[in-house]
C-alpha cells in the first residue's frame, strides 16, 4: 500500500516537473523571440525611431504597441506586393524592400511581437479638424470595424487608431481613396478600406474624422 502510494505520489512529481519545464521553456523561448526581434528592428530604426514613435519628416508611422497579428499582415502585405506596389506610392516603395529583408524563418513574426510589446508612444496631432462633423463620419463609417473606442478589432483585421499620427491617417484615407492602396484584390481589408474612404467626401471631411479618433482615449 505504502509503495503504491509513494509510486503516485513520484509519477504526481514528475508530471509538475514536465509541466514547470515547459513552462519555463515557453517563457525562454518568448524572450528570445522578443530579442532576435528586437535585432530584427533596428532595420526600422532609421525611419520609424528606437521607441517606434514614427517621423513625420520620413512619413513614417507611429507602431509602437500596434498588435503583432496587425503588424505582420501588412509587413506580408508588402513582401508579396499587395501593399506599396503602386508607382506612386513612394513611402511604400520603401517599405516593400524593407519587409523582404524578412526572409528568415521567424524575422516577420520576431519583429511584429517586439514592435507590439514596445509601450504605446503618445503622437500629439498636428492638423486641424471639426470632431463633431468628425464623430458622425466615424459613427457611420468606421465603427463597425473599429469599435466605438477607436481601439480595433482582429476578427475584422482592423488595427487601433488613437494611438496612430493624424497627419499619417489623413494620408491614408486619401491613398485609398485614390486607389493608391487597396486596390489589390488579395487586400480584402483594403479594398474595404477603400469602399469606406470613398464616402469621405473631401480632405477636409478626412480631417475631420481623425480630429474625432485623436479625441478618443489613447
Amino acid at each position: 500500500m505504502e509503495a503504491r502510494l509513494l509510486g503516485k505520489a513520484y509519477l504526481g512529481l514528475m508530471v509538475m516537473a514536465v509541466v514547470i519545464a515547459v513552462m519555463a521553456g515557453c517563457g525562454l523561448g518568448q524572450r528570445a523571440g522578443l530579442s532576435h526581434g528586437r535585432d530584427v528592428f533596428k532595420t526600422c530604426e532609421p525611419c520609424h525611431g528606437t521607441d517606434g514613435a514614427g517621423n513625420l519628416a520620413l512619413r513614417a508611422p507611429a507602431i509602437a504597441g500596434l498588435p503583432d497579428w496587425y503588424v505582420a499582415a501588412e509587413l506580408g502585405k508588402f513582401q508579396k506586393n499587395i501593399r506599396g506596389a503602386h508607382p506612386d506610392d513612394e513611402e511604400g516603395a520603401r517599405m516593400r524592400p524593407m519587409a523582404r529583408t524578412l526572409y528568415r524563418p521567424g524575422d516577420l513574426q520576431a519583429v511584429s511581437a517586439y514592435v507590439a510589446s514596445l509601450p504605446h508612444v503618445k503622437v500629439p496631432p498636428v492638423l486641424s479638424g471639426d470632431r463633431v462633423a468628425g464623430e458622425k463620419h466615424y459613427t457611420a463609417i468606421c465603427v463597425a470595424c473599429h469599435g466605438p473606442d477607436g481601439k480595433g478589432n482582429q476578427a475584422m483585421n482592423a488595427p487601433p487608431l488613437p494611438q496612430q499620427a493624424d497627419w499619417y491617417m489623413v494620408a491614408q484615407l486619401e491613398k485609398f481613396k485614390t486607389g493608391m492602396r487597396g486596390a489589390s484584390a488579395l487586400d480584402m481589408e483594403g479594398s474595404q478600406m477603400k469602399a469606406m474612404s470613398a464616402t469621405l467626401m473631401d480632405t477636409t471631411a478626412m480631417r475631420d474624422v481623425v480630429a474625432y479618433i485623436k479625441s478618443l482615449p489613447n
